[in-house]
Parts: C-alpha cells; structure tokens; sequence
C-alpha cells in the first residue's frame, strides 16, 4: 500500500517543484503526482524525474500531446481521463505511446467529470454513473490491446466514493488508487478521508491512497499514512496517543503531543508514544506505550519500556520525553 500526494508548485519550475517532492519524500510520500498543463510542464520533466527519488506521474487532462510528449519525457506512469482527451484516435495515441514506453495509464474519473450522457441520465453524478464511467473507459482502452491500468473513482461525497469503488473491485482486478477527491481542509478534509478510505482498505479494497486537502501536501501524507497505521496496514513512524484531558490534567497535554508529533515526523522506526495529564489512567496508559509522560503533582513521570526512568519539573516534560524519543529511535 503506497502513499501518493500531489504537488502544487508550478511544474515548470524545476527548482521549486523538486525541492516540495524532496519534502514530500521526506514526509513519507513514495509516489508523487505532478500536474501537466502546458509545454513548459513537459519540458521540465526529464529534471524533475531526474532528481525525484520516487516514481513521478504526470497528470494530464484534455490534450493528448501532453500526455504522449510526457511518456516520451520518462514520466513513471500517467493520469487521465479519457473522457475529456476527445476522440477515440487520441486516446489510442496515448495509448500506443504507453505500450512502447511501458508506462501504467492511470485512468482517474472524477464526479465533476462524468461525460454529459451519463449526468443527463442520471441527474446528477451518482456512485452508479461513476462505474460505469470507469468500465466505459477500460473497455475502450483495453480494446485497443493495453491493459496496463491502474483504475481511481472519487467524489467529494464520502459514501458514494465507497460505493462506486466497491462496484469497480467487484468488475475487475486492476489495481485501485482510492482517494476522496475534494476532502476540505485539514480538518474536515482528513476525517472525511479517514472514513471514506478506512472503510474501503478495511474491505480489502485499494492499492495505493492520496488523502486531498486544501494545504500543504505534506499534509496529505501525514494524515495518509496516519489512517494506513490506524488499520495495521503500515508499521513505521512515531504514533502518539493522548488523552482528551481534563480538569486533573497537570501538564498541557494537547501543546506537548502536537511538538511531539511535529518534531518525530521524519522518524522511521515505530514506536508509540503516550502523552497523559494526570496519575489516574495516565500511568497505566503511558506504561503501554514505548515511551510516556504523565502528568502529577506539577511534575511528570517519564516512562520507558513500561518502567518509570525519572520524575521532572512540569515545564521540562516535552524536553526530557523528546530525549527519549531520540535515545530510542538513534539512527531511525
């Protein structure tokens, strides 16, 4: 199960559009998207790929040209959407193109890009139109001989993402790339995620994932490989637990697990950290964890392995549990 993101620096700036994949590796993000509008877009491809560690696909909508000409650029795979590349001859040239190359076509229908025959049947776009959307463009394209495909239905509406993908996974076995298009922001956009792409991996359904949020694309890879560790479906990485806090709360709980969060992210190794306010759940919970603080008495109670290492001043809990953390993670 990988994790895909998208960048949002114009692609033909080669220098700005490396160094955001370069933060999005760090960040976690294994296959990286890149938008191809124009001519300048393909031109710095072959830079981009150059410098990316990761596989680079090239997203593409309306143009064929565009598409062919970044296949020839070395892109890793490319995105479209046949419905809005025009004639069959078109598609079969981006086709062709692929098969010579050996580059996967992604074929990414959208909700806000279902063809108008299908909108004028249905009202409105429905998980329904979605799939048949979806094999109306397999079909065309595998008869042109290419079934190199990697397949993705999305809308901004959570349960009919489920639907409509659970429909395609029941008709083929390409590989699906799930994703709730259009989440929100951070907040809104990474709970909606959470549920539509949860409940969909929880079924067995889904390749690789990008949760779509109005931020930086960091983000995006945060919350995506924040929901794959929630299922079990990817280890690695420091994951905090906390506890809602209270009135006994003696240390500011929500202020040390976000640093903590924030100051771990490039970490690699796994391990479980717990943040708790007080000595009533907090002792036991923070014992369950690699590593703990918790709260009492104006000071806190570092643990480690399940054993107390030491007691602190409450405003040096973050200092002493980051300490840890490093200690435990050197060289992860």
């Amino acid at each position: 199960m990988s994790v895909q993101s998208m960048t949002n620096t114009p692609t033909s700036d080669v220098e700005a559009t490396s160094a955001q994949i370069e933060r999005l590796t760090r960040a976690g993000c294994e296959i990286v998207r890149v938008a191809v509008p124009d001519e300048a877009a393909v031109r710095a491809l072959p830079a981009l790929i150059a410098r990316s560690s990761v596989p680079v696909v090239a997203d593409i909508h309306f143009d064929h040209r565009l598409a062919v000409a970044s296949i020839e650029a070395g892109a890793h795979a490319i995105r479209i959407n046949p419905g809005n590349i025009g004639s069959e001859d078109r598609v079969r040239a981006i086709v062709e193109a692929a098969q010579a190359a050996g580059v996967p076509i992604r074929i990414g229908v959208n909700a806000g890009s279902l063809e108008k025959d299908i909108l004028e049947r249905e009202g409105r776009p429905t998980a329904a139109g979605l799939f048949e959307s979806c094999m109306r463009h397999v079909a065309l394209v595998e008869g042109m001989g290419f079934s190199d495909l990697i397949l993705s239905v999305k809308a901004s509406d959570v349960l009919m993402t489920v639907e409509a993908n659970r429909a395609v996974a029941r008709a083929c076995e390409y590989p699906l790339h799930l994703g709730v298009t259009e989440a929100g922001t951070v907040f809104s956009g990474a709970i909606r995620s959470a549920v539509g792409l949860g409940v969909l991996l929880e079924d067995g359904i889904g390749d690789t994932i990008r949760v779509s949020l109005a931020g930086p694309p960091e983000q995006e890879v945060a919350v995506g490989r924040k929901i794959l560790a929630s299922l079990g479906l990817r280890r690695g990485g420091v994951s905090v637990i906390a506890c809602p806090t209270c009135a006994r709360a003696t240390i500011d709980v929500a202020a040390i697990a976000d640093e903590v969060e924030r100051r771990t992210a490039h970490i690699r190794s796994t391990l479980t950290v717990a943040v708790m306010g007080c000595v009533v759940n907090g002792p036991g919970e923070a014992r369950e964890a690699d590593v703990g603080i918790a709260g009492g008495g104006g000071e806190a109670v570092l643990f480690s392995g399940g054993e107390v290492q030491s007691r602190v001043d409450g405003d040096d809990a973050l200092d002493a549990l980051l300490r840890e953390i490093e200690e435990r993670t050197r060289g992860g």
